[in-house]
């Protein structure tokens, strides 16, 4: 094998290692409990990360999903219309959304911020709720 195909290799390998340890988590916290979520790597992620710690009111919406309002809107980036139970989003430009079920939205979809490992079940309730979000260490 050329030594420049292995270098190449190696290259890609390594890259793939260093984005793996460098995901971002988030911490969203309440008094229903707490939940860590892995962000992805975007613009309007990007701004969010950069607004912690906050803490947003939050009401249900359709029994599938807790929303509430940012201090600012963040940057578009791209949309999607499905989510599941533990996905994190943007609806608006300054709307959070933390699903606990699994669905679709209506064009133009949302922007994925990331995903609650192991699920958001803990907002599966009526009613509303303040929740903090922060970085976690």
């Amino acid at each position: 094998m050329p030594l420049q195909t292995i270098r190449i290799a190696g290259a890609i390998f390594l890259g793939t290692i260093g984005a793996a340890m460098a995901q971002e988590r988030i911490k969203i916290s309440s008094e229903w409990g707490s939940v860590t979520a892995e962000v992805v790597d975007n613009a309007a992620t990007k701004a969010l990360l950069d607004m912690l710690p906050l803490t947003i009111p939050m009401t249900d919406h359709l029994r599938q999903e807790k929303t509430g309002s940012l201090p600012a809107g963040l940057p578009p980036a791209a949309r999607k219309r499905a989510f599941k139970n533990g996905t994190i989003g943007l609806w608006g430009p300054d709307h959070f959304v933390v699903y606990y079920r699994d669905g679709q939205v209506p064009e133009p979809g949302i922007i994925i911020l990331g995903e609650v490992k192991g699920g958001a079940s803990i907002f599966d309730r009526a009613g509303s709720v303040a929740v903090r979000i922060e970085r976690e260490d």
